[in-house]
């Protein structure tokens, strides 16, 4: 039976590339056997910074749009948290999406695709550190991807996805592979 994996773009800047680097993950590890990647983009999911007057430890949630959130995220069996890095961190609309939740997170299955011009490395371990906290099982595989001079055009957007990351096809199909392997021994 195949697994749904959810792909979390983490990042809602106007000029982000975080769409487009879910994209290309997408296309690389859609013969994933067992599963099946749909993308989230917290951009449209648009939550407001945390308002529950609980804690999410709880799991009493008061409002429409935590209680959708929960519904979104209760549907995936595993998670694909793809985001850049922005002055050795990760953007808090990822860091504010995690937060909403908290039971709902637990035991599930996530790889990190972080990027940045040092491959988004800080922003992948303090990923690693927060969803292992939400009591997540991450995967081995974290693919790191780097920009190189050529990456981006003169608007500051992605030259070619697919040069720009060919190098790190094999990273990605680590991770989904990976990801589907801890989603079975749930």
């Amino acid at each position: 039976m195949s697994k749904k994996i959810a792909v979390i773009i983490g990042s809602t800047r106007p000029t982000r590339i975080g769409a487009d680097i879910a994209d290309w993950f997408v296309r690389n590890v859609s013969d994933t056997p067992n599963a099946t990647f749909e993308i989230i983009d917290l951009k449209e999911i648009n939550l407001p910074f945390l308002d529950e007057a609980k804690s999410p430890a709880a799991g009493v949630y008061e409002h429409e749009h935590t209680k959708q959130w929960k519904k979104l995220i209760d549907s995936y069996d595993g998670y694909v948290l793809v985001s850049a890095e922005y002055n050795a961190g990760y953007p808090a609309p990822l860091k504010n999406a995690l937060d909403y939740l908290s039971a709902e997170w637990h035991d599930k299955p996530v790889a990190i695709v972080s990027y940045g011009w040092g491959g988004g490395a800080s922003a992948s371990a303090q990923l690693r550190q927060v969803v292992e906290r939400l009591k997540m099982r991450p995967t081995g595989v974290s693919p790191s991807l780097f920009f190189g001079p050529d990456t981006f055009t003169e608007d500051a957007q992605l030259a070619d996805v697919n040069k720009s990351f060919a190098g790190h096809v094999k990273e990605a199909e680590m991770a989904a592979s990976q990801l589907v392997e801890l989603i079975s021994v749930e």
